[in-house]
């Protein structure tokens, strides 16, 4: 009778079972043929089983009678789990559970079966609801054929850029063909560098995947574990004959033994002590051009009994699925080279300790764990002359490469430009402009990536007064936290993002505010406080809300990571997650001195007239005193002369440095002057340069400010 036939009359396990056994052929795939029909006959089968389970997921009835289901025991009573690996449990058992629950069968996933020998058996698995009034689930098991299941892993086998992703899936695609597989890489796909020479004693290998799960004797290799140098070279010798990489196999334990020469080696390489055969496939990609051949990323061994002898059919299988499998490794080697670079950036862009000024800690997290999802998000932190300090946030625009290099150039130019003395509105001007030429660069447009729309936020913190200035381009406003424990924004006049042209142009603003000692200062992108279930406000006041729990006295990076780990979505992330925390203690009034005097004639004297005493309190003498004095006593004259009053003097005590800073109305850049030997001025600035450490100049809104640091 058609198995077909009572399919309307019989249980569900009947009829799935019935029907499945009848659709096989009449689809045109190939049956279970009496062995030794063509001698290929392990590569050609395909049989169906069916499992039927209870609401509990306990086996109620099964039919696991065909061939390729010996060892495959299960009774009823039995809980489905029992037949998985342990790793698969979990995931299986969710799949069984909201079928129960939603009805909508689950089709075709590619799943491992545990024999009783501790071995896996590959199939594909479709879990379907009982038809009413019976309950539970039935379980349909088809034991892939070879070439279906080589096809099956070549589809699904390169979906990860990560190496240790993509080594995993093939060792588990192998067990198709053996008991235990293995898959060794060199050390150079795992750091990303170009692999070019084939020196048989420059290779060495890491163990990048082993199937299947279990717990293997004591000194055998298992992922992350480097192989012996004599291993390296016994394998990358075996796949490299006669320079052609090829398939070796060796087909018992003693030729196995042999081979190796070392009891070590034995015991690092082969998984137990039982009789085994391997077979040892290169991965192997075309080497660039120039070189003499082919390059030879890792190896691959499939392990198994030797009773199933190794022929040329699965072979030939075997190396199609490898020789595959190299292009996804050595495209993830290539991108694991890239995010490297991409990482290196990021992490000279964060910011590094603080000062006796302000303490500063960051977190940042890429979208992905790979290149294309680090993105142009930054911070950064830096000290200023004159006792400054710089905090920058920016987030270019897109992800990759592209944005991570669009980051590093304007972050690296907001340095030098606030280092050069212009005030953070000014800066945002130049960035601006940058942004626009970046744009328009025949490379940018090549590469197809715009840092047009990219934001940018710059503070600048002035421990002696106490304050910020701050200059945003479209940017989310900073938190301030205050001693008291207050939060609020500080949200100065809105400026749209960098590189806006279709706006009209105007001047960014700079807007100052008070902060106390012991105040802190947030600064993060949009991706920590972004929520599609709530509005960018609400993001904005929850950071708030968990900043302003922050006590003066916690550790700032672990604040940082838990005010992260409290807004950041579990999981994949939507964007890049940056934060800055900035903790405000100031400088000291002990330590720092400001007058103000008029633009006369005797205001050096002056200057130095008060500067004296103070000098003495701070204990410097002889030689180092001296110079400061003479240094002040010119900076002051400068300022009389060229520029106009009133002149501001500031001196700042900071370990073993001494800064000078004279402010006044002028806006022409001091300039030293090479004057004839009678001449009586010109040489000031000559002996500024020659008594300090560097000098230089700040703009401000009301002129500048030159300043100068000495060692004492």
């Amino acid at each position: 009778m058609d198995p077909t036939s009572s399919s309307s009359t019989g249980s569900p396990f009947d009829m799935v079972s019935g029907a499945l056994a009848g659709y096989i052929p009449r689809a045109g795939l190939p049956t279970a043929r009496p062995p030794g029909a063509d001698g290929e006959s392990d590569d050609r089968e395909q049989i169906l089983g069916v499992v039927n389970l209870d609401p509990e997921l306990r086996v109620t009835g099964c039919n696991l009678d065909a061939a390729p289901f010996a060892g495959v025991n299960v009774r009823p009573g039995d809980a489905f789990a029992d037949l998985l690996p342990t790793a698969d449990v979990p995931t299986v058992t969710q799949r069984l559970r909201r079928v129960l629950a939603t009805r909508e069968a689950h089709v075709a996933r590619v799943q491992r079966l545990r024999r009783d020998d501790g071995t896996e058996l590959v199939v594909s698995m479709s879990i379907l609801p009982a038809a009413p009034p019976q309950v539970g689930l039935t379980v349909s098991l088809i034991a892939m054929a070879k070439r279906l299941h080589l096809y099956a892993s070549a589809t699904a086998i390169g979906t990860s850029l990560d190496v240790g992703e993509t080594a995993q899936s093939l060792a588990q695609s192998l067990l198709a063909w053996g008991d235990v597989a293995a898959v060794d890489l060199d050390y150079a796909v795992w750091t990303g560098e170009a692999v070019t020479e084939q020196a048989q004693e420059r290779i060495r290998l890491r163990r990048a995947a082993l199937v299947p799960d279990r717990a293997w004797p004591e000194g055998y290799l298992t992922p992350g574990d480097n192989l012996p140098r004599e291993a390296s070279r016994l394998l990358a010798g075996a796949v490299m004959r006669d320079d052609v990489p090829r398939a070796v196999v060796l087909q018992d334990r003693d030729a196995i033994e042999r081979a190796l020469g070392d009891p070590r080696l034995v015991r690092a390489l082969v998984p137990g002590d039982r009789p085994v055969s391997v077979a040892c496939i290169p991965l192997v990609v075309e080497g660039p051009e120039g070189t003499p051949g082919p390059i030879v990323l890792g190896v691959t061994e499939v392990w198994r009994r030797p009773d199933r002898v190794f022929r040329d059919g699965e072979l030939l299988d075997l190396q199609e699925l490898v020789a595959k499998t190299a292009r996804h490794v050595d495209l993830a080697r290539q991108h694991q080279r890239e995010h490297a670079q991409v990482l290196a950036l990021q992490r000279r862009l964060l910011p590094r300790t603080g000062s006796d000024t302000i303490e500063v800690a960051s977190v940042y997290q890429p979208t992905t764990p790979d290149s294309a999802g680090v993105g142009g998000d930054w911070v950064n932190s830096f000290p200023l002359p004159g006792d400054r300090t710089a905090l920058v946030v920016g987030d270019v625009v897109g992800h990759g490469l592209g944005a991570a290099a669009a980051m590093g150039q304007l972050s690296m130019e907001a340095r030098a430009l606030l280092s050069a003395g212009l005030g953070p509105g000014e800066v945002l001007e130049r960035l601006d402009e940058t942004v626009t030429l970046l744009d328009d660069t025949d490379a940018g447009l090549a590469a197809g990536y715009s840092a047009l729309g990219s934001t940018c936020c710059i503070a600048v913190y002035d421990p002696v007064d106490h304050r910020v200035a701050i200059s945003n381009a479209g940017h989310l406003p900073p938190v301030l936290v205050r001693p008291d424990g207050s939060a609020k924004t500080v949200a100065g006049q809105p400026h749209p993002a960098l590189g806006a042209e279709f706006v009209v142009r105007e001047q960014f603003d700079v807007h100052e505010f008070a902060a106390p000692p012991g105040s802190l200062l947030v600064l993060y992108t949009d991706g920590l406080v972004e929520d599609p279930a709530a509005s960018i406000d609400d993001g904005i006041g929850r950071l708030t809300d968990l900043v302003r729990d922050v006590h003066p006295w916690d550790d700032l990076q672990q604040a940082a990571r838990r005010v992260v780990a409290g807004l950041a979505p579990q999981g994949r992330l939507r964007d890049d997650v940056t934060l800055l925390l900035a903790r405000m203690t100031g400088r000291r009034g002990r330590d720092a001195a400001t007058w103000h005097l008029p633009a006369r004639a005797d205001s050096a004297a002056r200057a130095r007239a008060l500067a004296g005493p103070l000098l003495r309190r701070w204990h410097l003498t002889g030689q180092a005193r001296d110079s400061a004095l003479l240094v002040l006593g010119e900076l002051v004259a400068n300022a009389v002369q060229f520029g106009g009053g009133p002149v501001s003097v500031r001196l700042v005590r900071s370990g073993g440095r001494l800064t000078c800073e004279v402010g006044d109305t002028g806006n022409g850049r001091p300039r030293p002057r090479h004057g004839g030997p009678l001449d009586d001025s010109g040489r000031g600035l000559h002996v500024v340069h020659k008594l300090t450490a560097r000098w230089g100049v700040r703009w401000t809104d009301t002129g500048k400010a030159v300043w100068a640091e000495l060692e004492t």
